[in-house]
């Protein structure tokens, strides 16, 4: 079972969270459309092409930049917590199988295999 997984956030990890609150919102989708929407027809407003599209270019390039940071975060925290919950129960079940097991050698083979594939180390109980 992995031992480092904590109920308490970093200060990175809880900026992280409400980052990927904040852009799995609809809103937040609307929001980057309109600003596109408003910056499409801005052409006229400048004198060069290039001005035109280094706009645009920089601002989706920082954002996109920073949300995939943010999100990865957020993304292996939750593949971490999966990880943990299956291994709890991966030893639940190789428990109970344990239990009921007795003098059947099916079921102690299927506990053993178990234990392998999901890479749980086999523990004396305290």
């Amino acid at each position: 079972m992995p031992t480092d997984i904590t109920g308490r956030l970093s200060l990175f990890d809880r900026v992280a969270t409400h980052a990927d609150r904040f852009a799995s919102r609809a809103w937040f989708f609307a929001t980057c459309v309109l600003l596109v929407v408003v910056w499409a027809p801005s052409y006229f407003l400048f004198g060069s092409v290039d001005t035109w599209q280094l706009i645009i270019n920089t601002v989706t390039t920082i954002v996109t930049f920073l949300l995939v940071a943010l999100l990865q975060n957020t993304q292996k925290r939750a593949d971490d917590a999966v990880q943990h919950k299956l291994n709890a129960i991966a030893e639940g079940l190789a428990g109970l199988m344990s239990h009921h097991a007795g003098e059947r050698m099916d079921l102690a083979e299927c506990r053993a295999e178990l234990r392998a594939a999901v890479g749980l180390e086999d523990r004396e109980s305290a």
